[in-house]
């Protein structure tokens, strides 16, 4: 199970990726300034290092360049509000792997995290590691699924949201959580998006594969112990 240091001093982000990550089976730990960033990344067993630039103590940049002058060799992504081209090459000329611009959607920061986790190791975890709940059958390196032996088509918040039921099968989820994973903080918490793919997904996996739980929000149907296995 990887391990993930967060460096962000605004609460509802850093909220929002704790919750986020921990939801597809990351280990979160987090700090709001540069000197805590500094001190837990060098002194943990962290395999990635997400690190905003606009922190109150000192700015995110010189906390990379501290990091990689310390012998930090683990992928660090740069998560800010800048959006200005010269911002993205000091960044990544400064040992930076990949830059993620707010605001920005969970999805694209957690295919980011995957990318750069399997650039790690040979022979990944995180890159053949399938879940499987009942008759369904994901894939979270070939993005395949299949329900009841036939491959299933996706889009990328179908697969998205098939991912955070199966991980937390037989669970209750709310509507508000899963459009933080799926759709990003940001997103209207009144909007019905959920209800409607939801209906898509009972399409695709089955009628009975999610429930509806009224007042509370879905659940993935634990017809078997939800597997996690090395393919």
């Amino acid at each position: 199970m990887s391990r993930i240091l967060i460096v962000e001093d605004e609460p509802r982000i850093a909220s929002f990726l704790e919750k986020g990550l921990q939801a597809h089976g990351f280990i979160t730990t987090h700090t709001e300034d540069g000197e805590g960033g500094i001190a837990l990344a060098l002194g943990g067993k962290f395999d990635l290092l997400i690190l905003d630039l606009g922190l109150p103590d000192r700015d995110g940049m010189t906390v990379l360049e501290a990091l990689r002058g310390q012998g930090f060799a683990k992928p660090i992504i740069l998560l800010t509000a800048r959006d200005d081209l010269h911002d993205k090459v000091t960044g990544l000329e400064a040992g930076a792997d990949d830059y993620v611009t707010k605001p920005f959607r969970f999805e694209e920061l957690l295919a980011r995290i995957r990318a750069r986790l399997r650039s790690l190791q040979t022979s990944s975890e995180l890159a053949k590691t399938t879940l499987t709940v009942g008759s369904v059958v994901l894939d979270l390196m070939t993005r395949q699924v299949q329900a009841s032996g036939q491959v299933v088509e996706l889009s990328a918040r179908e697969f998205i949201l098939t991912e955070t039921f199966m991980r937390h099968a037989g669970q209750v989820l709310s509507r508000e959580q899963l459009l933080d994973l799926a759709w990003g903080y940001g997103y209207d918490p009144g909007s019905n998006i959920v209800d409607v793919y939801v209906g898509y997904l009972r399409k695709k996996l089955g009628s009975d594969c999610i429930e509806t739980v009224r007042g509370m929000g879905y659940r993935m149907v634990l017809t078997e112990a939800i597997n996690v296995a090395a393919s």
